[in-house]
């Protein structure tokens, strides 16, 4: 039978609604987490790790170090086959994404969590834990080499690339570039797309001032001066459109540059990327041409958490570079809008 490894860490999953408090908080630990979902020991030997009861919301980067050592140390196991993170909704697409970073193995990462808390009469805890063990116990998920994935709602996203998509729908979660890697179909670990080459970065710190500022009608550069002012040690800029934003903003953004400061450039769309096709002020080759990174098909959330590890790996700007761009190449996004 395979072994997985199941970090427990809290989240919309191990909540009840509290009358007192008047919503949902955390209280189903690990062992009270596996006991509404009987019969999982029978698809994997399961090796339980808690880890507290910290809303998704309250994550520090201490925190996802701790998570992501805690998955490492299992893994190191050989008798593991893969590893399941529980958490809260609200950042998964973040803390997949880190671990996905400083993940190098074959074995899989599978992060997930609920959307309706175990008060709830549609309470999805059980069925998705269930869905992420078939992955992280499954030989093809392994040879396949995904690195870390989300599994919600039965399908399987690739971490650079899941979104959540929506406040409270149970199919949320979606790669909305690439599309999904595969769906959970009862006991079966279906896989249509191939992960390929991913991002990876071997550090143990990273850098906490990196700021995310996104592009509005009349963003100015007010935002950047300031953060600069307050000891950013960088910035994500999630401008509209193709990469666009204010004369103002990028003037602000090459001031940072100009102090050493990386200035990676996203868009603030959630399909697509930024691009040099545009030259007026402010336009995106105009950023480009300042010497800020581009962040290929990164999102500002992702592409802020990348630059963090990136800094507190201490990469140069050639480094940082490589480690934002796209490892593979991404089809044309009018597909995601023709499959539905």
């Amino acid at each position: 039978m395979p072994r997985v490894a199941v970090v427990f860490t809290g989240g919309t999953i191990s909540m009840r609604h509290d009358p007192v408090a008047g919503g949902n908080v955390p209280v189903l630990d690990g062992d009270a987490l596996l006991d509404t979902v009987p019969g999982l020991d029978a698809i994997a030997d399961l090796v339980p790790i808690d880890r507290g009861l910290t809303p998704a919301s309250h994550f520090t980067f201490e925190a996802l170090f701790g998570i992501a050592g805690a998955v490492r140390d299992a893994l190191a196991d050989a008798a593991v086959d893969g590893a399941v993170v529980v958490q809260g909704t609200d950042t998964i697409e973040e803390t997949a994404f880190f671990l996905d970073l400083l993940h190098d193995g074959p074995k899989p990462v599978v992060v997930t969590g609920a959307m309706r808390s175990a008060s709830a009469t549609d309470y999805d805890g059980p069925a998705n834990l269930t869905a992420a063990v078939r992955v992280a116990a499954s030989a093809e998920a392994r040879r396949a080499e995904l690195g870390a994935v989300v599994v919600l709602a039965g399908t399987i996203e690739a971490a650079d690339d899941v979104t959540k998509t929506h406040a409270s729908a149970f199919d949320t979660f979606r790669g909305l570039n690439r599309g999904s890697l595969g769906q959970v179909d009862g006991p079966r670990v279906v896989l249509d797309a191939a992960r390929g080459r991913r991002r990876h970065v071997a550090t143990t710190r990273a850098a906490e001032r990196v700021f995310l500022v996104t592009a509005t009608v009349a963003t100015d550069g007010t935002p950047i001066a300031a953060l600069r002012a307050a000891g950013a040690d960088g910035f994500v800029v999630a401008a509209t459109g193709a990469g666009n934003t204010a004369p103002a903003l990028l003037d602000a953004a090459t001031a940072a540059i100009a102090d050493g400061l990386p200035v990676v450039v996203t868009t603030r769309c959630p399909i697509g990327a930024a691009s040099a096709d545009y030259a007026f002020p402010g336009g995106g080759a105009t950023w480009i041409r300042a010497g800020a990174i581009h962040a290929g098909h990164l999102g500002g959330p992702k592409a802020r958490i990348a630059l963090a590890l990136g800094l507190g790996a201490g990469l140069d700007r050639d480094g940082l570079a490589t480690l934002l761009r796209d490892p593979v190449p991404i089809h044309d996004p009018d597909r995601y809008w023709a499959d539905r």
